[in-house]
């Protein structure tokens, strides 16, 4: 299986001139955890996350970091965490190193981009254009699809099930487990 087959199309992208209070407006609006920023010329720019709105000033989550620490990060690095914290456009906040893959990437591959970079999103490009994302919903789909679909116990299940009511049964918080036990599990009680 290949990133094509799996992938989530079309993707719901943003402009990088956006402003930040559309970005997370059309996130919360579509129910989605990221945002692809597209340049000029619809080529990918960056990626706006869920991630990139938790250290911002209307929050009061900014960083507080002491003076000195300047000295030893450098004035650039303080800057740049500034401007993400404060920026009011896409292109400000997004995260522009964006790790992709080919529509012919294999699912093992993709995963392993997710896994290396600790990232939760992987979009697909073709020729510099975005043309889906696979997020790890769209893996939990497939791994779903591939799951037995039988609710059924196995005789072993089923029997450990049996064993356990029949503990419980002599409990006085037998009852307090027959409510949480699932609907077969309630059957066998009564």
């Amino acid at each position: 299986m290949q990133a094509r087959d799996i992938m989530t199309t079309p993707v719901v992208t943003i402009a990088t001139s956006a402003s930040v209070a559309e970005a997370a407006d059309l996130m919360l609006t579509r129910n989605i955890r990221c945002l692809p920023v597209v340049g000029d010329d619809g080529s990918l720019a960056g990626i706006i996350s869920e991630g990139d709105f938790l250290r911002r000033g209307e929050l009061g989550t900014r960083r507080a970091r002491p003076r000195w620490l300047e000295f030893l990060a450098g004035p650039g690095k303080l800057a740049d965490e500034y401007v993400r914290s404060s920026g009011r456009r896409v292109a400000e906040v997004m995260t522009a190193g964006v790790v992709s893959a080919a529509p012919g990437a294999s699912l093992a591959e993709v995963v392993e981009l997710m896994a290396t970079h600790d990232i939760k999103n992987v979009p697909v490009l073709d020729a510099d254009k975005i043309v889906g994302i696979v997020s790890r919903s769209d893996l939990m789909r497939i791994m779903l699809r591939t799951l037995p679909k039988s609710g059924s116990a196995t005789v072993d299940d089923e029997v450990i099930r049996r064993n356990i009511l029949a503990e419980l049964r002599g409990s006085p918080g037998a009852s307090a487990a027959t409510l949480s036990a699932s609907p077969s599990t309630r059957e066998t009680l009564s």
